[in-house]
Protein backbone atom coordinates (compact mmCIF):
# COMPACT_ATOMS: atom_id res chain seq x y z
CA UNK A 1 0.00 0.00 0.00
CA UNK A 2 2.87 2.31 1.04
CA UNK A 3 4.66 1.45 -2.36
CA UNK A 4 2.18 2.16 -4.15
CA UNK A 5 1.13 5.69 -3.01
CA UNK A 6 4.92 6.30 -3.45
CA UNK A 7 4.73 5.36 -6.92
CA UNK A 8 1.53 7.25 -7.45
CA UNK A 9 3.26 10.48 -5.79
CA UNK A 10 5.99 9.94 -8.25
CA UNK A 11 3.86 9.46 -11.36
CA UNK A 12 2.24 12.56 -10.30
CA UNK A 13 5.75 14.76 -9.73
CA UNK A 14 6.84 13.81 -13.06
CA UNK A 15 3.37 14.62 -14.70
CA UNK A 16 4.27 18.02 -13.35
CA UNK A 17 7.41 18.49 -14.84
CA UNK A 18 6.37 17.48 -17.81
CA UNK A 19 3.96 19.77 -18.39
CA UNK A 20 5.71 22.21 -17.00
CA UNK A 21 8.94 21.11 -19.59
CA UNK A 22 6.75 20.64 -22.75
CA UNK A 23 4.98 23.90 -23.01
CA UNK A 24 8.43 25.97 -22.65
CA UNK A 25 10.23 24.09 -25.19
CA UNK A 26 7.00 24.86 -27.90
CA UNK A 27 7.39 28.56 -26.72
CA UNK A 28 10.27 28.50 -29.16
CA UNK A 29 8.82 29.09 -32.56
CA UNK A 30 9.86 28.58 -36.01
CA UNK A 31 9.98 32.44 -36.97
CA UNK A 32 12.07 34.88 -38.28
CA UNK A 33 10.16 38.07 -37.21
CA UNK A 34 11.29 40.08 -34.16
CA UNK A 35 8.02 40.83 -32.56
CA UNK A 36 6.90 37.65 -32.04
CA UNK A 37 9.93 36.80 -30.14
CA UNK A 38 10.54 37.28 -26.41
CA UNK A 39 13.57 39.44 -25.21
CA UNK A 40 15.61 36.21 -23.79
CA UNK A 41 14.92 34.38 -27.37
CA UNK A 42 15.99 37.50 -29.51
CA UNK A 43 19.01 37.47 -27.10
CA UNK A 44 19.73 33.29 -27.87
CA UNK A 45 19.23 33.86 -31.28
CA UNK A 46 21.74 36.77 -31.24
CA UNK A 47 24.33 34.79 -29.05
CA UNK A 48 23.69 31.79 -31.85
CA UNK A 49 24.89 33.89 -34.83
CA UNK A 50 21.47 35.63 -35.82
CA UNK A 51 23.38 38.93 -35.89
CA UNK A 52 21.93 40.55 -38.95
CA UNK A 53 18.68 42.20 -38.82
CA UNK A 54 16.25 43.54 -41.65
CA UNK A 55 14.26 46.80 -41.46
CA UNK A 56 10.96 46.51 -43.32
CA UNK A 57 9.82 49.40 -45.03
CA UNK A 58 6.92 49.97 -46.52
CA UNK A 59 4.36 52.97 -46.05
CA UNK A 60 0.50 53.74 -46.09
CA UNK A 61 -0.69 55.10 -49.18
CA UNK A 62 -3.64 54.80 -51.98
CA UNK A 63 -3.31 52.24 -54.50
CA UNK A 64 -6.36 52.92 -56.35
CA UNK A 65 -9.46 51.68 -55.76
CA UNK A 66 -8.58 47.97 -56.32
CA UNK A 67 -5.39 48.17 -53.94
CA UNK A 68 -5.69 48.15 -50.10
CA UNK A 69 -3.45 50.85 -48.26
CA UNK A 70 -0.93 48.73 -46.60
CA UNK A 71 0.48 47.43 -50.08
CA UNK A 72 3.84 47.98 -49.43
CA UNK A 73 3.50 46.92 -45.86
CA UNK A 74 2.22 43.70 -46.63
CA UNK A 75 4.35 43.05 -48.87
CA UNK A 76 7.96 43.95 -47.18
CA UNK A 77 7.08 41.86 -44.69
CA UNK A 78 6.54 39.24 -46.54
CA UNK A 79 9.53 38.76 -48.75
CA UNK A 80 11.64 40.19 -45.85
CA UNK A 81 10.45 37.06 -44.29
CA UNK A 82 11.66 34.83 -46.94
CA UNK A 83 15.04 37.12 -47.44
CA UNK A 84 15.64 36.60 -43.63
CA UNK A 85 15.58 32.49 -44.04
CA UNK A 86 17.04 31.85 -47.32
CA UNK A 87 20.16 33.88 -45.48
CA UNK A 88 19.65 31.63 -42.35
CA UNK A 89 21.21 34.33 -39.85
CA UNK A 90 18.92 36.86 -39.75
CA UNK A 91 16.03 38.51 -37.84
CA UNK A 92 12.88 40.46 -38.97
CA UNK A 93 12.18 43.95 -37.61
CA UNK A 94 8.76 45.34 -37.26
CA UNK A 95 7.74 47.52 -40.31
CA UNK A 96 8.22 51.02 -40.98
CA UNK A 97 4.82 52.04 -41.71
CA UNK A 98 4.77 56.11 -42.11
CA UNK A 99 6.89 57.11 -44.25
CA UNK A 100 7.02 60.35 -46.61
CA UNK A 101 4.16 60.61 -48.89
CA UNK A 102 3.61 64.25 -49.66
CA UNK A 103 2.72 67.22 -48.06
CA UNK A 104 0.05 67.42 -45.55
CA UNK A 105 -1.17 71.04 -45.98
CA UNK A 106 -1.92 71.52 -48.80
CA UNK A 107 -2.24 68.08 -49.83
CA UNK A 108 0.25 66.53 -52.33
CA UNK A 109 1.06 63.46 -54.66
CA UNK A 110 -1.00 60.62 -52.39
CA UNK A 111 -1.79 62.45 -49.98
CA UNK A 112 -4.45 63.83 -52.41
CA UNK A 113 -6.54 60.90 -51.80
CA UNK A 114 -7.79 59.57 -48.47
CA UNK A 115 -6.00 56.47 -46.78
CA UNK A 116 -2.41 57.83 -46.92
CA UNK A 117 0.07 58.50 -44.10
CA UNK A 118 2.73 61.09 -44.39
CA UNK A 119 5.52 62.06 -42.18
CA UNK A 120 8.32 64.76 -42.81
CA UNK A 121 11.52 63.18 -44.85
CA UNK A 122 13.38 64.35 -41.50
CA UNK A 123 11.56 62.12 -39.26
CA UNK A 124 11.28 59.87 -40.73
CA UNK A 125 15.06 59.43 -41.54
CA UNK A 126 15.53 59.68 -37.59
CA UNK A 127 13.09 56.71 -37.14
CA UNK A 128 15.37 54.38 -39.15
CA UNK A 129 18.30 55.80 -37.56
CA UNK A 130 16.92 55.11 -34.02
CA UNK A 131 15.89 51.98 -34.52
CA UNK A 132 19.40 50.98 -36.53
CA UNK A 133 21.37 52.11 -33.48
CA UNK A 134 18.76 50.25 -31.24
CA UNK A 135 19.30 46.80 -33.15
CA UNK A 136 23.17 47.09 -32.87
CA UNK A 137 23.20 48.26 -28.93
CA UNK A 138 21.58 44.65 -28.46
CA UNK A 139 23.99 43.04 -30.68
CA UNK A 140 23.18 43.28 -34.31
CA UNK A 141 26.34 43.61 -36.26
CA UNK A 142 24.50 43.90 -39.59
CA UNK A 143 21.07 46.34 -40.37
CA UNK A 144 19.94 45.84 -43.06
CA UNK A 145 17.62 48.79 -44.79
CA UNK A 146 14.69 47.31 -47.36
CA UNK A 147 12.87 49.84 -48.74
CA UNK A 148 9.60 48.17 -50.37
CA UNK A 149 8.51 52.48 -52.05
CA UNK A 150 10.50 53.99 -54.48
CA UNK A 151 9.73 57.67 -52.21
CA UNK A 152 12.07 56.98 -49.75
CA UNK A 153 14.93 55.09 -51.45
CA UNK A 154 17.63 58.05 -51.61
CA UNK A 155 16.74 58.66 -48.27
CA UNK A 156 17.26 55.29 -46.78
CA UNK A 157 20.84 55.29 -48.94
CA UNK A 158 21.70 58.44 -46.89
CA UNK A 159 21.14 56.87 -43.91
CA UNK A 160 23.18 54.10 -44.00
CA UNK A 161 26.13 55.86 -45.24
CA UNK A 162 25.62 58.04 -42.06
CA UNK A 163 25.53 55.18 -39.44
CA UNK A 164 28.33 53.35 -41.52
CA UNK A 165 30.81 56.51 -41.00
CA UNK A 166 29.41 56.52 -37.00
CA UNK A 167 29.79 52.74 -36.53
CA UNK A 168 33.31 52.69 -38.28
CA UNK A 169 34.49 51.28 -35.03
CA UNK A 170 31.79 49.99 -33.92
CA UNK A 171 31.93 46.42 -35.62
CA UNK A 172 28.89 47.07 -37.02
CA UNK A 173 27.44 47.93 -40.28
CA UNK A 174 24.34 49.46 -42.45
CA UNK A 175 23.31 47.88 -45.76
CA UNK A 176 21.45 49.97 -48.09
CA UNK A 177 19.54 46.72 -50.24
CA UNK A 178 18.72 48.39 -52.86
CA UNK A 179 18.54 45.76 -55.47
CA UNK A 180 15.46 44.60 -53.58
CA UNK A 181 13.11 48.10 -55.17
CA UNK A 182 15.38 47.46 -58.71
CA UNK A 183 14.38 44.25 -59.29
CA UNK A 184 10.55 44.65 -57.81
CA UNK A 185 10.32 47.59 -60.85
CA UNK A 186 12.92 47.79 -63.68
CA UNK A 187 13.55 44.26 -63.64
CA UNK A 188 10.52 42.76 -63.36
CA UNK A 189 8.75 45.51 -65.92
CA UNK A 190 11.66 43.84 -68.38
CA UNK A 191 10.30 40.71 -67.92
CA UNK A 192 6.71 42.17 -68.47
CA UNK A 193 7.69 43.64 -71.32
CA UNK A 194 9.24 40.43 -72.74
CA UNK A 195 6.27 38.56 -72.55
CA UNK A 196 4.15 41.40 -74.22
CA UNK A 197 2.49 43.04 -71.62
CA UNK A 198 4.83 46.71 -72.35
CA UNK A 199 1.40 48.66 -73.02
CA UNK A 200 0.31 47.71 -69.31
CA UNK A 201 2.79 48.52 -67.69
CA UNK A 202 2.94 52.50 -65.58
CA UNK A 203 4.26 53.80 -62.24
CA UNK A 204 1.67 53.28 -59.85
CA UNK A 205 -1.46 50.61 -58.78
CA UNK A 206 -0.66 49.10 -62.27
CA UNK A 207 -0.06 45.60 -63.86
CA UNK A 208 3.65 45.46 -62.18
CA UNK A 209 2.25 46.29 -58.46
CA UNK A 210 -1.08 44.58 -58.83
CA UNK A 211 0.26 41.21 -59.51
CA UNK A 212 2.95 41.61 -56.97
CA UNK A 213 0.66 42.31 -54.25
CA UNK A 214 -1.49 39.35 -56.14
CA UNK A 215 1.76 37.16 -55.21
CA UNK A 216 1.87 37.61 -51.99
CA UNK A 217 -1.54 38.51 -50.42
CA UNK A 218 -4.21 38.18 -52.69
CA UNK A 219 -6.85 39.03 -50.29
CA UNK A 220 -4.84 42.86 -50.77
CA UNK A 221 -6.90 43.47 -54.02
CA UNK A 222 -10.66 44.01 -55.32
CA UNK A 223 -9.82 41.23 -57.89
CA UNK A 224 -13.24 40.96 -58.88
CA UNK A 225 -14.12 44.72 -58.83
CA UNK A 226 -10.80 45.42 -61.10
CA UNK A 227 -11.44 43.20 -63.74
CA UNK A 228 -15.27 44.19 -64.13
CA UNK A 229 -14.52 47.69 -64.43
CA UNK A 230 -13.55 49.96 -67.08
CA UNK A 231 -9.88 50.66 -67.33
CA UNK A 232 -8.85 52.83 -64.08
CA UNK A 233 -7.06 56.01 -64.41
CA UNK A 234 -5.05 59.19 -62.76
CA UNK A 235 -8.14 60.27 -61.27
CA UNK A 236 -9.04 57.15 -59.34
CA UNK A 237 -5.27 56.98 -58.20
CA UNK A 238 -3.64 54.81 -60.83
CA UNK A 239 -0.91 55.86 -63.25
CA UNK A 240 -0.72 54.34 -66.36
CA UNK A 241 -0.51 51.24 -67.51
CA UNK A 242 -3.82 48.33 -67.40
CA UNK A 243 -3.85 46.34 -64.08
CA UNK A 244 -6.89 44.59 -65.09
CA UNK A 245 -4.53 41.46 -66.55
CA UNK A 246 -2.62 41.39 -63.49
CA UNK A 247 -2.16 37.73 -61.97
CA UNK A 248 -0.07 36.05 -59.02
CA UNK A 249 1.93 34.12 -61.49
CA UNK A 250 3.06 36.83 -63.43
CA UNK A 251 3.68 38.77 -60.17
CA UNK A 252 5.59 35.65 -58.89
CA UNK A 253 8.44 36.44 -61.53
CA UNK A 254 8.93 39.74 -59.04
CA UNK A 255 8.95 39.05 -56.21
CA UNK A 256 11.07 35.69 -56.65
CA UNK A 257 13.83 38.53 -58.94
CA UNK A 258 13.34 40.75 -55.26
CA UNK A 259 14.14 37.89 -52.51
CA UNK A 260 16.93 36.83 -54.97
CA UNK A 261 18.42 40.01 -55.41
CA UNK A 262 18.34 40.89 -51.99
CA UNK A 263 20.14 38.37 -50.85
CA UNK A 264 22.62 38.34 -53.14
CA UNK A 265 22.93 42.39 -52.42
CA UNK A 266 23.11 41.51 -48.47
CA UNK A 267 25.80 38.34 -48.74
CA UNK A 268 28.04 40.30 -50.88
CA UNK A 269 28.28 43.49 -48.80
CA UNK A 270 28.63 40.95 -45.80
CA UNK A 271 31.59 39.55 -47.41
CA UNK A 272 33.07 43.02 -48.17
CA UNK A 273 33.29 44.29 -44.36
Amino acid sequence: MHRAASLLRLATLLAALWTTIVPARAQAPDTVEFDRLTWTEIRSAVLSGKTTIIIPVGGTEQSGPYIAVGKHNVRVAALSDRIARRLGNALVAPVIAYVPEGSISPPTEHMRFPGTISVPTTTFEEVVRSASESFRIHGFRTVVLLGDHGGYQAELKQVADTLNHSWASAHARAIYAGDYYVAGVWGFNDALRARGYGADIGTHADLNDTSLMLAVDPSMVRLGALRAAPKPDATQGVYGGDPRKASAELGRIGTDAQVEAAVQEIRRAAQDR
